[in-house]
């Protein structure tokens, strides 16, 4: 099965003929006749879309979207009404409300599957990314549903037509139900020229020209590196619903099938900006995780998930070179002490200082994390033990050399550091070589420790 669609239409003749539609492309199909019926249904059902008659003995499908908006777990649940034909105002109050869709019954059944097919498209790349909201872990990451208030003024959109003329009308249409900036071009503009990128495209499909030029760019929008998170809308003339179908399935997230409509289009565009905001915004959240996961929030350096593995690809590929990676554990001597003298926040003060002027001591390939603590590790690639031991000296400098202002009432602190020093790839057949050098220069470091501190020790393996 391709995904659940529930049905939601008093007309048994509808109902059947959708399902035969939609049962033939293999989803799974559930009806119902009332709005009540839904509202029950649906929070055990999770259908992946939702059809629905305009009009319900019990209510309309606005008041459905606006229920359902009320439910983290069916906010996103993508829906298409279904109006009678030519009833302009019931597409309007539709897509106002935040509807995805509104197509006129009888609705040619290849537009109807294209259109499935990229609602479900858009809600499962939602899934993809872990966001739907509904795990408690996730708290702080979900978003509700985008509503429709317009995006600042700074907000670009780009109309392409195979006349220069057409766009300008449009534009002149569209300008008082927009605040955005709107620019024209033809549609054999080419991609890079589309500067500044623009935040939405519509483009037309003219059957009159050669529509297959405006489908070729469509698709290369959408492919490209630069434009692929923008917002296309194609425009075909009302009646091509073949058109339509095409365009959407090449990847446009909206289609007008009634044509140029200034009223419904800056609707469908206010709709897809807010979308392109919010999924800016979902790819923001994970990237800021990301990177989240593996720095250390205190100290900005890196922390022991990425450490390790940085480690043990640095061990492999200096196996693989018949080169020397030197590892370095670095601890604040007596760091205990400043801690329960003066304070934790006097100790995070000290902890923050120390890693930057560590930091300031490496050069460029070398990577230093917070090993826990007040430990630091160190990873300095294509390095000997003569240069290794340098690099440990200058560390001892930069942190002893100036004391240490951490934060008034503490006077400034003097602070000095053990270092353990030890070099891979080791030798033998250890199934972890990165834990393996770590403990050679944990072995080094207590012997810096009970030699006096503020001294650099090399593992015995190494001396």
């Amino acid at each position: 099965m391709h995904g659940t669609i529930l049905i939601i239409d008093a007309d048994a003749t509808r109902r059947m003929m959708l399902e035969l539609q939609l049962g033939a492309a293999w989803y799974r199909v559930v009806q119902a006749t009332r709005l009540s019926d839904a509202l029950a249904l649906a929070p055990r059902l999770r259908p992946d879309l939702i059809v629905v008659a305009m009009m319900l003995p019990d209510g309309d499908a606005p008041a459905l979207r606006a229920r359902f908006d009320g439910d983290p777990a069916l906010a996103r649940v993508p829906m298409i009404a279904l109006t009678a034909p030519n009833d302009r105002a019931a597409r309007l109050h539709a897509l106002a409300a935040g509807i995805d869709d509104a197509l006129s019954v009888p609705v040619d059944d290849r537009l109807l599957q294209a259109r499935i097919r990229s609602l479900l498209r858009a809600g499962f790349s939602g899934e993809g990314l872990g966001l739907s909201g509904s795990a408690p872990d996730l708290a702080g990451l979900a978003e509700r549903r985008a509503r429709f208030a317009p995006r600042p003024t700074g907000t670009k959109v780009a109309v392409l037509t195979d006349r220069v003329k057409t766009a300008q009308d449009w534009r002149r249409a569209l300008s008082p139900h927009l605040p955005h900036a709107l620019s024209c071009h033809r549609i054999d503009v080419p991609q890079p020229a589309l500067v500044p990128r623009p935040d939405a495209v519509v483009i037309e499909l003219d059957t009159a020209t050669d529509a297959h030029a405006a489908l070729h760019l469509l698709a290369g929008l959408r492919a490209g590196g630069a434009t692929r998170d923008t917002a296309v809308i194609a425009v075909p003339p009302a009646g091509a619903d073949h058109l339509a179908a095409e365009a959407l399935d090449r990847g446009a997230h909206d289609v007008a099938p009634r044509g140029f409509d200034a009223a419904e289009l800056a609707l469908r565009l206010k709709a897809q900006l807010r979308r392109k905001a919010e999924a800016d915004r979902l790819r923001t959240t994970v990237q800021d995780g990301l990177r989240a996961a593996l720095r250390d929030p205190l100290t900005g350096l890196y922390n022991r998930r990425h450490a390790l593995p940085h480690l043990n690809t640095a061990l492999l590929h200096a196996g693989q070179a018949d080169e020397t990676v030197a590892v370095l554990l670095v601890d604040l001597d007596d760091f205990k002490r400043i801690n329960d003298r003066h304070g934790h926040p006097v100790g995070d003060a000290v902890l923050t200082e120390a890693a930057r002027r560590l930091r300031r001591a490496l050069r460029g390939p070398d990577m230093i994390a917070r090993h826990g603590g007040d430990e630091f590790l160190i990873v300095m690639p294509r390095t000997g033990q003569q240069e290794a031991g340098h690099a440990a000296a200058r560390m001892c400098q930069a942190l002893g050399e100036v004391p240490i202002d951490a934060a008034a009432p503490a006077p400034p602190l003097r602070v000095t550091a053990s270092i353990g020093l030890a070099f891979g790839p080791t030798h033998g057949d250890s199934t972890d070589p990165a834990a393996a050098v770590i403990g050679q220069a944990d072995r080094a470091l207590y012997a810096a420790k009970t030699q006096g501190r503020n001294r650099v020790s090399i593992a015995p393996e190494h001396a």
